[in-house]
């Protein structure tokens, strides 16, 4: 690699880590300023014998003026990414540009997309940047309108099929004890927590059409989700749902470790099988204790115990009693309910309130009562997007949960269309109520077009 191109990269390099600090430490934070200060220092070098630096992404290729460096490329993908997920394919530094303007094109790119204007050449001098200039290379060709529901869809795909090439990328670094860059993975977790949060039966809608090569990395990635969900719910605050969702993305790690043959066998496992695969949870917080300086002691803990259970009476077995750490606890809870909520070709599919019965035998046992009784009340029996049968024989979807009162919450009747209305099943108690759900791939799929598509219509 030539000097200019070790300079570049060090340059953008140092970028995408300060805009991986902002946003998980925020602009004010006193660990910002490092990262911001060798930023800002890396690109003045690089302006140094020029009057300003042009960088363009060019079909996900990194080119400086005229040239395209592909090598560079592979190094700077999660910047690239970033910035294409931004609408920015071309950024332009003038010598000139100050501390404070990189300071507030940082704060552009992480605000939400939301708060931005449509245009980001004009956002950018609203805010005061003038030696900073962002936007694409060329105007955006409209392509053929389709559906809002589909545009939605395959955003979401997009970002879920991103997410699992992470967690695969995750692990792969782990299992090949390879450096970990902790900043770039707490960068990653916070996308899963912007983009992915509460989406979780979305999830169950893609599953079967994954490879089954992933099914791995999709229950990681889930219980990853689910996991951070729940605990953003209950009171937990940012950084410590972040480094839960660490430990969960890598609770599972050391099955990784156990042939595939084995996990992916069907029928009963011999004991002397099941005894290699309940070792998993060792070699799990073996393989996580080596970057116990980077990640902490939480995901090497919550390996080690996920399958412990709250009694005690699960694996592995302890010399001594001690009651599992509240993260091992909730993450497994997770685990769990997202093992039933799956669809496989090889096992049968549970109805949402068979799920809630089969964990609700566990309170006490597998699970400590209080966090089952947040998840539900959270989850609710019925999760948002499950599609019901009412009492009265028409077909809804739960559109909202009732905190108070899990078996009834607040639906959309989509079928007959004629009679579509919102309606609170609490308040509804005594005269209507949800008699069972509808499997989307069978019974439901009919109403999954109606299902995608909410109208304007309040509850009352």
């Amino acid at each position: 690699m030539s000097g200019m191109q070790e300079n570049l990269k060090d340059s953008l390099s140092n970028l995408m880590s300060a805009i991986q600090a902002a946003k998980i430490y925020k602009i004010e934070h006193p660990k910002f300023e490092d990262f911001i200060d060798r930023a800002y220092k890396s690109l003045q070098e690089m302006l140094r014998d020029r009057i300003e630096l042009i960088i363009g992404m060019v079909e996900g290729e990194l080119s400086i003026e005229h040239d395209i460096f592909f090598d560079l490329s592979q190094k700077l993908r999660p910047l690239i990414t970033y910035l294409h997920k931004n609408q920015i394919e071309r950024i332009v530094f003038h010598r000139d540009f100050k501390r404070e303007e990189l300071i507030n094109f940082i704060s552009f790119l992480i605000a939400p997309q939301k708060e931005r204007g449509r245009d980001v050449e004009e956002s950018l001098l609203l805010m005061g940047i003038k030696n900073i200039k962002a936007g694409k290379i060329k105007a955006m060709e409209m392509e053929a309108l389709s559906p809002e529901s589909g545009e939605k869809a395959m955003d979401f795909l997009e970002k879920y099929e991103n997410s699992l090439k992470i967690v695969d990328k995750y692990t792969d670094t782990l299992l090949n004890e390879e450096k970990l860059d902790s900043l770039e993975l707490r960068f990653n977790v916070v996308n899963f927590l912007e983009n992915l949060l509460g989406m979780y039966q979305e999830f169950l809608d893609l599953t079967d059409v994954k490879r089954k090569d992933l099914t791995t990395f999709i229950h990681l990635l889930n219980v990853t989700v689910l996991s951070m969900y729940i605990s953003s719910k209950i009171g937990f605050s940012k950084d410590e749902v972040l480094d839960l969702g660490i430990a969960a993305l890598f609770h599972d790690i050391g099955k990784l470790h156990i042939s595939r043959e084995l996990l992916q066998k069907k029928g009963k496992l011999k004991i002397k099988e099941f005894s290699i695969l309940k070792h998993h949870t060792d070699l799990g917080a073996e393989i996580l204790l080596k970057y116990a300086d980077a990640l902490g002691p939480l995901p090497a803990v919550v390996a080690f115990e996920h399958h412990l259970r709250y009694d005690l009476k699960g694996y592995p077995k302890l010399p001594f009693s001690r009651n599992p750490h509240p993260v091992s606890l909730l993450i497994s809870q997770c685990d769990v309910y997202d093992a039933l909520a799956q669809r496989r070709p090889y096992k049968r599919s549970y109805s949402p309130l068979k799920i809630y019965e089969i964990m609700m035998k566990g309170e006490g046992k597998s699970f400590d009562p209080k966090l089952l009784y947040e998840f539900f009340r959270i989850i609710g029996v019925w999760p948002v997007k499950t599609i019901v049968r009412l009492s009265d024989g028409r077909i809804a979807i739960v559109r909202e949960q009732n905190e108070n009162d899990i078996f009834n919450p607040k639906v959309e009747v989509i079928s007959p269309e004629e009679k579509r209305e919102f309606m609170d099943l609490a308040e509804r108690k005594g005269s209507i109520k949800i008699e069972n759900s509808l499997d989307p791939y069978k019974e439901g799929k009919k109403y999954l077009h109606l299902a995608d598509s909410e109208e304007e219509i309040s509850f009352h």
